[in-house]
């Protein structure tokens, strides 16, 4: 895997991990008992918490980066280990030559 690669690859599993924790430990501000601000949403979170997810969403996507990086990398499963899978010889144009 190149750098580019595995920064794209990071890039979106950080995407990811960031929509699925941004609904960890909201509160809106219909839920509170507080009044709501003037000219928001009442399901407008009353503290986001932006930094703490950002950080939990940094380390989470560095650990799933590494397992992707270790597939990707070190190769310990193949297309040909999955069962429904076609066989590469199939896909990659070995069969189209006929051997004697």
């Amino acid at each position: 895997m190149t750098w580019t690669a595995g920064l794209a690859i990071y890039m979106v599993t950080w995407w990811v991990v960031l929509f699925a924790v941004l609904p960890f430990g909201v509160v809106s501000q219909h839920e509170k008992a507080e009044p709501r601000t003037d000219g928001t949403d009442p399901g407008a979170p009353v503290r986001p918490l932006m930094v703490r997810k950002a950080l939990i969403t940094t380390v989470i996507a560095g650990i799933i980066w590494l397992g992707i990086a270790y597939v990707v990398i070190d190769k310990p499963i193949s297309f040909d280990d999955i069962p429904f899978m076609p066989k590469s010889s199939d896909w990659m144009g070995a069969h189209s030559t006929p051997q004697p």
